[in-house]
Parts: structure tokens; sequence; C-alpha cells
């Protein structure tokens, strides 16, 4: 397909007609304008190449774009931070609960924790064991604790405590009930990483 522009003396380029040449026809003859030909490319190879750029675009902009986080699970790489001191810290304790929980967490492993434990029970009692746990999920952690414990007129007191523990962001919600030789105990303790 050919485009025909008329340009006459004016010097207004203007489309006259289209018109098919195969090379045997003859030029039109206008006085006074001079006739160009331009060749119109087919639409087709032009839309065909916009509909190639959109789906290629499209294309790379979606791939590997596939992303997941939580705010309140922490991953396995997460759980390596549990290496180290946690501690809480209670200023009024209630009746029959142990405070002032500490876990120094020295071994772990993909699904396990183990380290030395601290706390103070009701009656006085100082308690030093070790304390471990297995992850029951990617936020629980199944432990116990066990030990023995001095006070105030006692040498040795044994003293077993267990829960299932929740990890957050940077802390471990401990809810916990076990046996002393004064009696039972239960209670939540809030520890953090110092």
């Amino acid at each position: 397909m050919i485009l025909a522009l008329l340009s006459c003396s004016v010097g207004v380029v203007c489309p006259i007609y289209r018109w098919s040449y195969n090379g045997a026809g003859r030029e039109p003859e206008l006085p006074g304008c001079e006739i160009s030909f331009h060749r119109i490319k087919p639409m087709k190879n032009r839309i065909l190449m916009v509909v190639l750029s959109i789906a290629s675009t499209a294309a790379a902009g979606c791939a590997g774009l596939d992303h997941h986080s939580s705010i309140t699970e922490p991953t396995a790489a997460g759980n390596n931070s549990l290496l180290g001191s946690w501690t809480s810290s209670t200023l009024i304790p209630t009746p029959g609960t142990c405070t002032d929980f500490t876990w120094n967490v020295t071994e772990q492993t993909a699904t396990s924790a183990k380290g030395s434990f601290t706390a103070s029970c009701p009656g006085d009692l100082k308690f030093t064991g070790t304390a471990e746990g297995k992850m029951s999920s990617p936020i629980a952690i199944d432990w116990s604790a066990k030990g023995n414990a001095t006070g105030p007129g006692l040498t040795s007191c044994a003293i077993t405590l267990a829960g299932t523990a929740t990890i957050g962001t940077d802390s471990i919600v401990v809810p916990y009930s076990g046996d002393t030789c004064l009696g039972k105990v239960n209670g939540i303790e809030t520890l953090k990483k110092h």
C-alpha cells in the first residue's frame, strides 16, 4: 500500500489518496504540485510488536515475586536467637508463683534448646538447675526445668517445672506448673533476652 502525499506551492502536505503501486502503473500528474510516495507498513506487525512488548513486560514483572513473612511467626533462623541469657522480673509476686526466671541457653539445635536455669519460688526458695525444651511448632517449645533449691532452714529442696512456652519476636512467654518440697506452684513469666 502506498500513500500519496500532495505538496503544493503553499507548502502544505496533504494525503490525497491511497494507491496500490506495483511498479507497472503510471504516476499521477498534477500541475504545480509535487507528489511523493511513502510506503505504509502493515498494521499487523505493529500490533504484534505492541502485544509482545506488553506480554514480556508483564512476564518480567511477575517472575520471582513470591514473598511470605509473618510478624508473629519467627523463622527457624530467628530461633537461633534463643542462645543467650533470658530473664524475667516480677515486682510483686503472687502467692504460689515462682518469679525472676533466668534461662541461660548454651546449646541449641533446630528442634531443641537447653541450659542453666534459676528462679525464686514461694518460701524464699532459690532454685538452681537446668531447663530444656523441644520445639513443638515454629513458635512453641515444650520445656521443663529441674533442680534443687535452698531456703531458710532447708539445705535441699527438689523442684520441677514444666509448660509450653510461646516464642515471640523479642520474648518468650512461659506458662508453667510444678512441684517444690513446699507445695505446688504455677504461673506465667515473660522472659526477655539480655
